[in-house]
């Protein structure tokens, strides 16, 4: 019979494994062609407001396979529920029977995104990191700010919320730990910062090119659909460096997307994350570059984060 893993326990699990170095090791399996990941499978709806996101996959020659089902209803906190949910199937891969079922409520999917946020501000942010800007003030932009503790510290933050009650509240929680600013705009968030994070569902640009200082990386993480834009394209063709987590989704959905499908940015330009986490000529090379991380979410980052959980959870039981 299948184990079935609650939250609780995944959180107490996740104590003890290095999603970081996890999310890496994914990455680049994906990006050399060791894993089988078929197209995102998308559910939108209109009324309320939300999206349902269904990737699956396996790394070649594991034990297993993975099935994540993960929402976002971004009206939910009307009625004091929070936005995202979801689960993880865990299947053996030789004979297809259940292993295990992950009710994490969502939870994996936003700690795994934070993680290889991260993970690309190890190998693009500047090395001196003045301030940290963050363009939303829910679950993601606060895993975001503490998964970058954890690689890249800074204590200076600058943030924007569409909801200013919101965005209060993002300071008073965080504090005793940060030097939390709140911004009137982006564009002041990108002002005073070298290293953004942007969290939002936005469908229409937050950021634009003439705000963004020269040296500043972005890692864009809100933009997981066709419909959705926090960057303005211009500002894509004004990075020296554009990464995406997959060239594949990249076609259909992400910031990426958006600038190709605009004439911005050259799809031959795009440079994929696991590639470049194994060639330091893709990676930052100076502090006046402006780099760009379009991060819409892959299968192999669920696949890797489930498999760990498992693993934690067989050895203490």
């Amino acid at each position: 019979m299948a184990e079935i893993i609650v939250l609780k326990e995944i959180r107490r699990l996740l104590q003890k494994i290095d999603v970081t170095a996890a999310m890496k090791e994914g990455f680049i399996q994906y990006s050399n062609g060791a894993t089988v990941v078929p197209p995102v499978g998308e559910l939108l709806f209109e009324d309320p407001p939300g999206d349902v996101h269904i990737k699956y996959g396996y790394v070649k020659h594991d034990p297993y396979y993975v099935i994540k089902i993960a929402s976002g209803f971004y009206e939910n906190s009307t009625v004091g529920l929070p936005s995202s949910n979801g689960l993880m199937l865990l299947f053996n891969q030789q004979t297809g029977s259940p292993v295990a079922v992950l009710l994490d409520e969502g939870f994996l999917t936003d700690v795994r995104t934070a993680a290889a946020g991260a993970l690309v501000a190890n190998y693009f942010a500047p090395k001196k990191i003045k301030a940290v800007g963050i363009i939303g003030t829910g679950i993601q932009a606060r895993l975001q700010l503490k998964h970058l503790q954890e690689h890249r510290p800074c204590k200076t933050v600058w943030v924007w919320g569409r909801n200013h009650e919101n965005t209060l509240r993002f300071k008073e929680e965080l504090k005793a730990d940060f030097n939390i600013h709140i911004a009137k705009t982006p564009a002041e968030v990108a002002f005073n910062s070298n290293l953004i994070l942007t969290t939002t569902p936005s469908e229409v640009p937050l950021l634009f090119a003439q705000d963004v200082q020269i040296g500043t990386h972005i890692t864009a993480v809100g933009s997981d659909t066709a419909d959705k834009q926090e960057l303005e394209a211009a500002l894509l063709g004004k990075a020296d460096l554009v990464i995406v987590d997959s060239i594949p989704q990249s076609g259909s959905r992400g910031e990426v997307f958006r600038a190709v499908k605009s004439g911005e940015v050259q799809a031959e330009n795009i440079i994929e994350l696991g590639t470049a986490l194994q060639d330091t000529s893709l990676q930052r090379s100076n502090d006046q570059q402006i780099t760009i991380a379009d991060l819409t979410g892959v299968a192999v980052q669920d696949i890797m984060i489930t498999k760990a959980v498992y693993d934690q959870f067989k050895k203490l039981t």
